[in-house]
């Protein structure tokens, strides 16, 4: 499916949620040959006959040849799914960054993708009726609701993010292993997860996020894990072989090099942390969803029909 936008029209968009997410989800659903979402928010409740003039959509082609008359079918609309976003808001989702120019990346950083990309989930929710809450966190849990369907309640959790997308929050680092053990230890009822994060932990730490992940299956919920990158710069260290100083975002910390002086032993240690983190979700039978920046959202809609439809 080609892509809803240009990319440079998303940006435009800043930080006005709503319209985004209300653009988008109406351009996904157009852009499909035949949309999957009449089927996911109705589930069959019964027959009824044909009134001669109405639509012929839902005509019962199989009862006809069967008994020669034409009957419709009804369906009710279902209410049960509970979905669960969760958005890393640490200091390194503000990448790219720019201390010079703080507003330079304020719409095209991981935070923003990651906000834009639950507004457009919750937009989709919304108007399927389903429930939805929104999680926040860094080094602890900063936002938390309930799931609700509400377009109040869907108001709330975007003005969440944008205040986030408007302040940055620096140098807070993150604990996702912890903030997903409090938040499947907080869910009471069968929930979709859906998680946005740029999590690249080290090694000796690996466990601890793993063992979290699987909390969440334990809780028998269904988890699609977003992997948030900037991908030619955070995973193929595609720079310049220059003088470069590399700043941590959550300490401040500086290190001056050039990147052809670490980028063979810098790909083969993030690289060997994310298959190890693809293999753990195959096993965990999680949704492991490798999100750039610098591509759209179709691939986030797309995943989430799919487990969306499994749910059912």
């Amino acid at each position: 499916m080609s892509e809803i936008f240009e990319r440079q029209d998303i940006r435009a968009l800043g930080s006005n949620l709503e319209l985004l997410a209300q653009q988008v989800v109406e351009g996904f659903i157009v852009g499909l040959h035949r949309s999957p979402f009449h089927g996911f928010s109705v589930e069959f409740a019964e027959h009824r006959l044909y009134n001669s003039g109405e639509s012929t959509r839902n005509i019962d082609w199989k009862v006809f040849g069967r008994t020669d008359k034409l009957f419709v079918k009804r369906f009710e609309e279902e209410t049960n799914l509970r979905c669960h976003i969760v958005v890393d808001a640490s200091s390194t989702m503000y990448y790219p960054w720019d201390e010079k120019q703080p507003d330079k990346y304020k719409y095209k950083n991981k935070f923003c993708f990651a906000a834009q990309s639950a507004a457009v989930l919750m937009n989709a929710l919304k108007r399927q009726r389903d429930a939805f809450g929104l999680t926040l966190f860094d080094d602890d849990i900063r936002v938390s609701t309930g799931a609700k369907s509400s377009t109040i309640h869907y108001r709330l959790l975007l003005s969440y993010l944008t205040q986030r997308i408007e302040n940055p929050q620096l140098n807070r680092p993150t604990d996702l292993a912890a903030s997903l053990h409090r938040i499947a230890e907080s869910i009471h009822r069968r929930s979709l997860v859906v998680i946005f994060t740029d999590v690249m932990e080290q090694p000796d730490k690996a466990e601890e996020l793993f063992s979290a992940l699987q909390h969440l299956r334990y809780a028998k919920h269904e988890v699609i894990l977003f992997h948030v990158t900037d991908k030619s710069k955070e995973l193929d260290f595609e720079f310049e072989n220059r003088p470069y100083v590399f700043v941590d975002m959550e300490t401040g910390e500086q290190v001056r090099l050039q990147p052809n002086q670490v980028k063979e032993y810098y790909i083969k240690q993030v690289t060997a942390f994310t298959e190890q983190l693809k293999l753990r979700c195959l096993q965990f039978k999680i949704d492991f969803v490798e999100a750039d920046i610098n591509k759209g959202f179709h691939q986030i809609l797309q995943t989430w029909m799919a487990k969306r439809a499994k749910m059912s």
